[in-house]
């Protein structure tokens, strides 16, 4: 069965659309719109949108075991409370540069959640480069997991047996993999997984989000390549490709029943003009689904507190 890409809802995002979580209890596509600052619930059926418009620049939204949501908003991790839209800060990092913020971030399957920060951006890939860290808030403690600097901090993964966490640096275009230590969330060994300098930009963009299916395949969007890639974990090879009618593809997540559905996220930011952007990316900002992939994915995990 061919897969099958279906246009969920145009313009969801006006400015980088990311960050999606599909939240089985309710049936909705979580996602963020990064610098219109806003955390979206999108009920996938109905095609009903919630927001709620944050402080600063939205990045992530997951579930919290405890009721509520963990947002970024600029440079820091909150709860946000939907009903009465409360907002309490749990964590904040330091500024490094110029208006740096956090990136995406997702939760390991203890419910610790990793996010990573990024310098200020002026484009789409042009920003203060060695500026981004990867942290760790586990119980509202926040930690520095990895010493080394990124440029920006995306994709996050974990194999079903606990034993890797998959991580992206977008400018070196390395998805790399760690020895992972669920006891504890310690990471080790790290090791380039895909390198995406394997193929051109043109092919492949820039990886930006990713989630993993049930087989640990990797699934990983190329910004301005108009795809997502699934790719083998242990070679590094791409398998296949999805390619969607728009171009700056941001990130994706399975979900929907038996979680054998793709929704993805994409970007309209970085063109002169409204104008310019129906010419050359009238579809930019879209929500999409993909059915008849013949993978299925995993349940995304909540933060405990």
């Amino acid at each position: 069965m061919a897969a099958k890409v279906e246009i969920l809802v145009k313009h969801a995002a006006t400015t980088i659309g990311e960050g999606p979580h599909w939240e089985e209890s309710s049936g909705k596509l979580l996602y963020v719109d990064i610098n219109s600052r806003t955390v979206n619930r999108l009920h996938v059926e109905t095609k009903v949108n919630e927001q709620v418009e944050l402080d600063g620049t939205a990045s992530l939204i997951v579930p919290s075991n405890d009721g509520g949501y963990i947002v970024s908003s600029q440079r820091k991790i909150c709860h946000l409370d939907w009903d009465s839209k409360n907002l309490t800060a749990i964590a904040e990092v330091p500024a490094i540069g110029a208006n740096d913020r956090f990136n995406d971030g997702k939760c390991d399957h203890q419910g610790r959640l990793w996010a990573g920060t990024m310098g200020h951006e002026t484009a789409p890939a042009e920003l203060e480069m060695g500026l981004g860290r990867l942290f760790k808030i586990e119980k509202g403690s926040l930690t520095l997991a990895e010493e080394r600097p990124v440029d920006i901090s995306n994709g996050l993964a974990w194999t079903a047996d606990d034993t890797v966490m998959y991580y992206i640096d977008s400018i070196p275009r390395h998805v790399y993999a760690y020895d992972f230590d669920p006891s504890n969330g310690s990471i080790a060994n790290r090791r380039v997984a895909v390198d995406f300098g394997n193929w051109s930009l043109e092919e492949t963009g820039h990886p930006d989000g990713m989630c993993i299916d049930q087989e640990g395949k990797l699934w990983v969007a190329g910004f301005g390549s108009s795809k997502v890639m699934q790719f083998d974990h242990v070679t590094g090879q791409k398998i296949s490709e999805v390619k969607f009618p728009a171009k700056k593809i941001t990130s994706c997540c399975f979900g929907g029943k038996d979680y054998a559905e793709l929704f993805v996220t994409c970007a309209n930011a970085g063109y002169a003009s409204p104008e310019e952007m129906a010419k050359l990316d009238p579809l930019a900002g879209s929500i999409f689904r993909v059915t008849g992939l013949g993978s299925k994915g995993l349940p995304a995990d909540n933060y405990c507190s």
